[in-house]
């Protein structure tokens, strides 16, 4: 390959790993859609120009209410992957019932099984074979299905429950960031503030003196 070739390539090069980049952080902020990203305050001078920082204690208030909103933010994260943790194993618990009625549903065997009345309160029941099933569907709705019908309703709101709360996992962490961006921040505009008043205290000084 000529000189003339590499110098061609080399841009190229560049403008790939560029664009690969771009991706990434367009992929980052659909990922995290309707969680705003913390700016880092590189410079402190340049941040307490901005409008509504005219003083530390107003800049500081700001970045509190941002902070809060986080928490807020994390708040109704934590309470959505609780439910989906406990909504999970329900899933997965009916799927092995599915399962093993399928197995059933071919023979004149009936299968024995325990039937929920109450709050912790349990019957014997025996249940011939069947190709039906009723399933809660929530808000007190209930609907009736073929076992081959209910099954694979199962495992597509299993994968996409589960998907869910991998996406919860990452928001969680991701919210965990921008708490860690935003402490940085209040405390690097806490010690502009503290050496701003140093800086005055010793003007004063040196005037009185």
């Amino acid at each position: 390959m000529s000189p003339a070739k590499e110098e061609e390539v080399q841009p190229l090069s560049k403008m790939a790993a560029t664009i690969d980049n771009s991706n990434t952080v367009q992929a980052t902020k659909k990922k995290h859609l309707g969680i705003p990203e913390a700016a880092f305050v590189e410079d402190v001078d340049s941040f307490m120009k901005q409008p509504g920082n005219e003083t530390a204690d107003a800049a500081l208030r700001r970045l509190d209410e941002q902070y809060q909103k986080y928490k807020y933010m994390e708040l109704n994260l934590s309470q959505k992957k609780l439910r989906l943790k406990n909504q999970i194993p329900q899933i997965t618990q009916t799927l092995e019932i599915l399962r093993h009625m399928q197995k059933k549903k071919e023979t004149t065997e009936p299968m024995e099984t325990h039937f929920l009345l109450a709050d912790n309160v349990y019957c014997k029941a025996t249940v011939p074979p069947t190709d039906k099933v009723c399933l809660w569907l929530g808000a007190n709705v209930m609907l009736e299905y073929d076992i081959d019908e209910a099954q694979a309703l199962l495992e597509k709101n299993l994968s996409t429950a589960s998907r869910n709360l991998e996406t919860l996992v990452e928001d969680l962490d991701f919210l965990r960031d921008q708490f860690t961006t935003i402490e940085v921040n209040m405390a690097r505009v806490y010690n502009w503030d503290v050496k701003r008043r140093s800086k005055e205290n010793l003007l004063k000084s040196a005037e009185k003196s």
